[in-house]
């Protein structure tokens, strides 16, 4: 039996929310959690029973890496990593993402901090993979585009940790999240690790935009605001995706659509062999959207790991990207599949 059902290589951080949802440049109050896209991936899966771990790096001797190992020995979530002297003031430190939830017509405005951050560092030497891969075996590992494209490094780290992964028989899931500001100048390059990396994973989950721009696939064409448009235009793009990468067997996207910052439209859609599942956009409330996506990936994930039906795996994972936006955190703790499937449901009654 594998140790870990779920492992990913992340970089982590802090994030600062100011208090009763009110814009930043006005708080003198926040509240302050450890984040990182993929802990809040893997908090899903560790809320409910599961074996996960981050690989990740820290600034040694510093508080902050301090708040952040506590909080996810909180959540059951271990961590791996070589701790990076700071080096002065000026030196490492963890990234700080400044971000408010919006309210009602004013949406939520982030700010990226990331001068300096430690995780651009994560390198194979720093971690043995052969130990992890075989000796204690990994059910799935996860990779998210944003690591995968944070610096030169983490790049070939990450294509490292696919390779060893597919050469142990685990399983991989790619989370393209394209982000253009760490693409700047290293297209080419990235173009190729990604394209690398989605060869050898066995899900591969994004939407229109990641598809097209980390892997320049042919984009579906313009759907405007109407979701039966949007959603044969993903399964056309998606087609052409299976040519290029064959070895994929699931292909995920959310939909989501902005009424308020309250109260968006959420949906998602899933392919696996040649079924296709739709979860048609319905109406959720919204305490702070940052998470939900991640929290669609974790839960769709914990499905898989079940041995979840596809359309169960899609439901679950809908339902824990609903959760996440109800709380001030980026990432949700369920307490059991009950809750979650009773959010799929909209049953909303009270639990004595």
């Amino acid at each position: 039996m594998k140790m870990y059902q779920l492992v990913a290589p992340t970089s982590m951080g802090v994030r600062i929310t100011p208090t009763v949802r009110q814009p930043v440049h006005v708080s003198d109050t926040f509240f302050m959690q450890a984040t990182s896209a993929e802990s809040n991936v893997l908090s899903i899966p560790a809320a409910l029973g599961m074996k996960t771990k981050v690989l990740t790096t820290f600034v040694k001797d510093s508080p902050i890496a301090r708040f952040i190992q506590g909080d996810l020995r909180r959540r059951g979530i271990d961590y791996e990593g070589a701790e990076i002297p700071q080096g002065g003031p000026w030196g490492y430190r963890h990234q700080f993402n400044i971000a408010d939830s919006g309210f009602g017509a004013r949406g939520p405005r982030v700010a990226n901090d990331r001068a300096g951050e430690v995780g651009r560092t994560l390198n194979a030497k720093d971690f043995d993979l052969n130990r992890l891969f075989v000796e204690e075996g990994v059910e799935i590992l996860h990779i998210s585009g944003l690591i995968a494209a944070l610096s030169p490094e983490t790049s070939e780290f990450c294509l490292s940790l696919a390779r060893a992964a597919k050469a142990a028989g685990t399983k991989i899931s790619f989370d393209l999240n394209y982000r253009e500001s760490f693409w700047k100048g290293r297209e080419a390059e990235l173009r190729a690790a990604f394209a690398e990396i989605a060869s050898l994973a066995d899900i591969l989950i994004g939407n229109e935009e990641d598809f097209q721009l980390s892997l320049g696939i042919e984009g579906p064409e313009a759907g405007g605001r109407d979701i039966a448009a949007k959603i044969e235009g993903f399964k056309g793009m998606i087609g052409r995706v299976r040519q290029a990468f064959p070895g994929a067997h699931m292909f995920a996207t959310t939909l989501r659509e902005v009424v308020s910052a309250n109260e968006h439209l959420w949906g998602a859609i899933l392919l696996y062999g040649d079924t296709w599942h739709i979860a048609q956009p319905r109406a959720i409330p919204v305490l702070d959207r940052i998470g939900g996506g991640d929290g669609f990936v974790g839960g769709l994930l914990y499905g898989v790991l079940k041995g979840f039906d596809a359309e169960k795996c899609l439901h679950f994972g809908w339902a824990t990207g609903a959760l996440a936006t109800t709380l001030i955190t980026d990432y949700a703790l369920p307490a059991d599949e009950e809750q979650v499937m009773s959010i799929w449901a909209g049953n909303a009654r009270v639990k004595r």
